[in-house]
């Protein structure tokens, strides 16, 4: 095992190319400017009514940081995402994130780390998403606090119709988390920290390229009162195309391009697709 991380970190960049970000820019603009996509306007998911806006992500202490403003009512209720490329599809994705829980909250916000492709039409058979998404309030139908690994076959938005796989890990991870998704032609892995929450097969395998995205939402159900505030957090995002690595490898990668100096490293082919980042 040991040889093979050697092997792994003394090459410049795996085959297939290598996606990497530690969002260490220096604002918002230099973000843009990287490549990523900055989600302003309204749209699934979250509230109807609700928005989301630039102004709720920030760049501090080389973190990106997702902000969620509510005081339960749509119109009072801001939402943050970014999107890169349209790009991405097998391979190995991780992302070392901070997911939070709000002792004595039941607003049932979402944290969300996925790669997903556009849904032109209900029911799209191109749609393609894999997902990590937490729920540390509960929300969709229960109070239980949760991690989902999910990988999708279609969907129609209104009214909710899903077709997808998912695994499950209940209870709390508040704190950091690194998230890792392997996308075969045949399978999908989910793992937080290296465990594997599933493996989901059949037409659930993502059969397009996607974008990978961070997501900061509210769902149905919260109550309306006081003002408040909800922090995600992500550290660093590294993307292996035409691999399958373990989570061990994907984040013994990550630090050594930091040693290196790289904050940032694309090498991914362009395949000329547009990232609208409103999914």
């Amino acid at each position: 095992m040991r040889a093979l991380l050697l092997a792994l970190l003394a090459a410049p960049a795996f085959a297939g190319g290598e996606f990497f970000d530690d969002f260490s820019q220096k604002d918002l603009a230099a973000l843009r400017n990287s490549g990523w996509v900055l989600r302003d306007g309204s749209g699934h998911p979250g509230l109807p009514g609700a928005r989301f806006s630039t102004s709720q992500l920030t760049l501090a202490d080389g973190l990106l940081k997702l902000k969620l403003s509510t005081d339960g009512t749509p119109p009072n209720t801001t939402l943050a995402q970014l999107c890169a490329a349209r790009k991405f599809f097998i391979g190995t994705t991780t992302a070392r994130v901070r997911l939070r829980d709000t002792p004595g909250s039941r607003d049932p916000i979402v944290q969300a780390f996925y790669l997903a492709s556009p849904l032109k039409h209900d029911y799209d058979p191109d749609f393609s998403e894999v997902d990590f998404e937490y729920l540390p309030h509960g929300g969709w139908g229960s109070p239980d606090t949760r991690l989902y690994g999910v990988s999708w076959q279609t969907v129609r938005v209104d009214p909710w119709q899903s077709f997808n796989q998912s695994s499950i890990v209940p209870g709390s991870h508040d704190g950091w988390q690194l998230l890792t998704v392997q996308v075969e032609a045949t399978l999908t892995r989910h793992f937080v920290n290296g465990r594997l929450m599933g493996v989901h097969t059949g037409r659930n395998v993502p059969s397009k390229p996607m974008a990978i995205s961070f997501n900061h939402w509210l769902a149905l159900g919260a109550v309306a009162g006081a003002p408040r505030e909800y922090d995600f957090d992500v550290d660093w995002v590294l993307h292996q195309a035409g691999q399958t690595l373990s989570p061990d490898a994907m984040q013994a990668r990550a630090e050594a391009l930091r040693k290196q100096g790289l904050a940032r490293q694309d090498t991914v082919p362009d395949m000329g697709l547009t990232s609208e980042c409103n999914l």
